[in-house]
């Protein structure tokens, strides 16, 4: 009888966490204002871990279509450190991860005394983690109303303001039931009908990670991510709409690790009195106890590492990267920073690591780099453009949508100069 009641109450359990894990969230009363109605629509789509080869390596038909019907960038140059919830809140507001203040998917705010953790429902939809303003909460303060497939934060009040329709994160839901629900959006009634839609697909990242970037697997999760855009496309363009425009992009790129070599973390950063330190084994982030003992413990840690990685105070990391004590807006980076070069990795004992990672100085390993696809009304056709960081996507989707940005980003309009018509 014991065994059948915990069965049953595990049933039971699946079952209403699945009725409301996928349950659509919609702000009621909302509608568009009268002026943003003739205005484009943006349907801004990620595809985690999606490296900047990866549509021409692995014959992405769909996506190689959009770009040659549209433009593309050679590159896109992600923020540091290179890995996801960062990133995605970068691409969503302009703002480098220092300035907005998620600068890492796991991190402790010494002010908050908490930690951050992105597989915390209650850390990512606490909106008081995230600095800057979203394009969604943007738009809706323009009168314009918006949706989110579970991009990064679009579940919390950051920026003041949610999505009109919104959903909880979770991967129940297959990349074409994603497209399916966009569509549903799009055939909504003008004045609910939201001009700016984000959307997300995490199976190319999951699958790097586990097999590696040049795995069958990932491919697989490659030609599936363009399938689903192929679909997408062509449902879009059945409904009929006008200046309906699509801008394809990822947060990071993949590369096969060392694993089975792992650099080790010093041992004088076990002491719990003197130190905290955060590895998210591309980068190893050490937050000093006692501040005048920084500088001997920079001395001490540089004294002692091994070529295969670099020891940076924080006011003297890289300019470039925008990740340095100058930047650190919200103090959350820590004052000595050991980064590896890769593909070595730091490794504690007694846990594992996967096939692929990201993370590394996108500026130094060609493999970190992301993807810019866009194809609409609004852009050029038949067009490539170099390289560009990430936070320019913020302003060329505003310009699109002619939001008006009335805070200072990081982002420049330069992009959009670029590739609009």
């Amino acid at each position: 009888m014991k065994n059948l009641f915990s069965s049953l109450f595990i049933v039971l359990f699946l079952y209403g966490f699945s009725q409301t894990d996928t349950a659509q969230v919609v702000i009621l009363n909302r509608q568009n204002a009268v002026e943003t109605l003739p205005k484009p629509y943006v349907i801004l789509i990620s595809a985690d871990g999606f490296r900047y080869d990866y549509a021409k390596k692995y014959n992405a038909k769909n996506l190689l279509k959009l770009a040659e019907n549209g433009v593309s960038a050679k590159a896109m140059i992600p923020s540091f450190p290179t890995i996801t919830f960062p990133n995605h809140w970068s691409l969503i507001t302009g703002l480098y991860p220092s300035h907005h203040g998620l600068i890492d998917n796991f991190f402790f705010d010494y002010k908050k005394q908490k930690p951050y953790a992105m597989s915390s429902k209650e850390n990512a939809e606490d909106g008081s983690w995230y600095g800057g303003t979203p394009l969604w909460s943007l738009a809706e303060k323009n009168g314009m109303l918006s949706a989110s497939m579970m991009w990064v934060g679009s579940a919390s009040d950051a920026g003041g303001i949610r999505p009109t329709y919104y959903y909880h994160y979770h991967e129940k839901f297959t990349p074409e039931e994603k497209v399916d629900k966009v569509i549903s959006w799009l055939k909504m009634p003008e004045n609910q009908r939201p001009h700016f839609i984000s959307l997300y697909f995490p199976e190319v990242d999951s699958n790097g990670h586990h097999f590696g970037p040049e795995s069958q697997n990932t491919e697989k999760a490659v030609q599936l991510v363009d399938q689903a855009i192929g679909s997408l496309v062509q449902k879009v363009k059945q409904l009929g709409l006008q200046q309906v425009n699509f801008i394809f992009v990822s947060d990071h790129g993949m590369i096969n690790v060392d694993h089975g070599n792992p650099l080790e973390i010093p041992e004088m950063l076990f002491n719990k009195d003197r130190f905290d330190f955060y590895n998210s084994q591309t980068l190893l982030r050490v937050v000093v106890k006692n501040p005048a003992e920084v500088k001997s413990a920079y001395r001490e840690l540089k004294k002692n590492k091994t070529s295969d990685y670099d020891v940076f105070l924080d006011k003297r990391f890289p300019r470039k990267l925008k990740f340095s004590q100058r930047d650190d807006r919200y103090q959350r980076i820590g004052q000595i920073l050991l980064v590896p070069k890769a593909p070595r990795i730091f490794l504690e004992k007694g846990k594992g690591s996967s096939e692929g990672k990201h993370g590394y100085n996108p500026y130094l390993v060609p493999e970190m780099k992301s993807t810019f696809i866009a194809s609409g009304e609004t852009f050029q056709q038949h067009k490539e453009i170099g390289e560009f960081r990430n936070v320019n996507v913020y302003p060329l989707v505003a310009e699109i949508l002619g939001l008006k940005i009335t805070e200072k980003i990081d982002g420049k309009n330069c992009t959009a100069k670029k590739v609009l018509k």
